[in-house]
């Protein structure tokens, strides 16, 4: 339901003249199947006349799909789209695993801190990283 209504909103969002989105989602390829009904049956989501949506699964969340997926909703196959990574933020989150014990137990606002100090820490080490390589010549 949420996804719906982010969806309907954003395509309802200065998209004149757009007859085709290209909706990007781990789970697309289950969401897709009765969008449009659950959008015309509702009586607050509504979709821009005459837009098709192509629906897709990014490339780090399509490895783990069934086979059939890969056909239907690879970024491969969907004219236009190119080569992208779009789920960068989630390899980022594993790092943060280290300290999702400690920090259920914080308050909300020291709990942003050390997730703030982490997210620092892994920003510096890419910055001071950047360029070296990892083949030694």
């Amino acid at each position: 339901m949420n996804i719906d209504y982010s969806i309907c909103n954003a395509l309802n969002y200065r998209t004149e003249g757009m007859d085709v989105s290209l909706v990007e989602y781990d789970v697309a390829c289950e969401w897709c199947k009765n969008f449009t009904r659950r959008v015309q049956e509702s009586k607050t989501l509504s979709l821009p006349s005459k837009m098709t949506i192509i629906a897709a699964v990014g490339k780090f969340h399509l490895g783990g799909h069934v086979k059939e997926c890969f056909a239907l909703h690879s970024l491969n196959f969907v004219f236009g789209a190119g080569q992208q990574d779009g789920e960068i933020m989630e390899t980022l989150w594993s790092s943060l695993n280290k300290v999702s014990g400690s920090i259920r137990a914080m308050t909300k606002a020291h709990r942003q801190e050390v997730l703030d100090a982490h997210m620092r820490d892994s920003n510096w080490k890419k910055l001071v990283g950047m360029g070296k390589s990892p083949v030694s010549a």
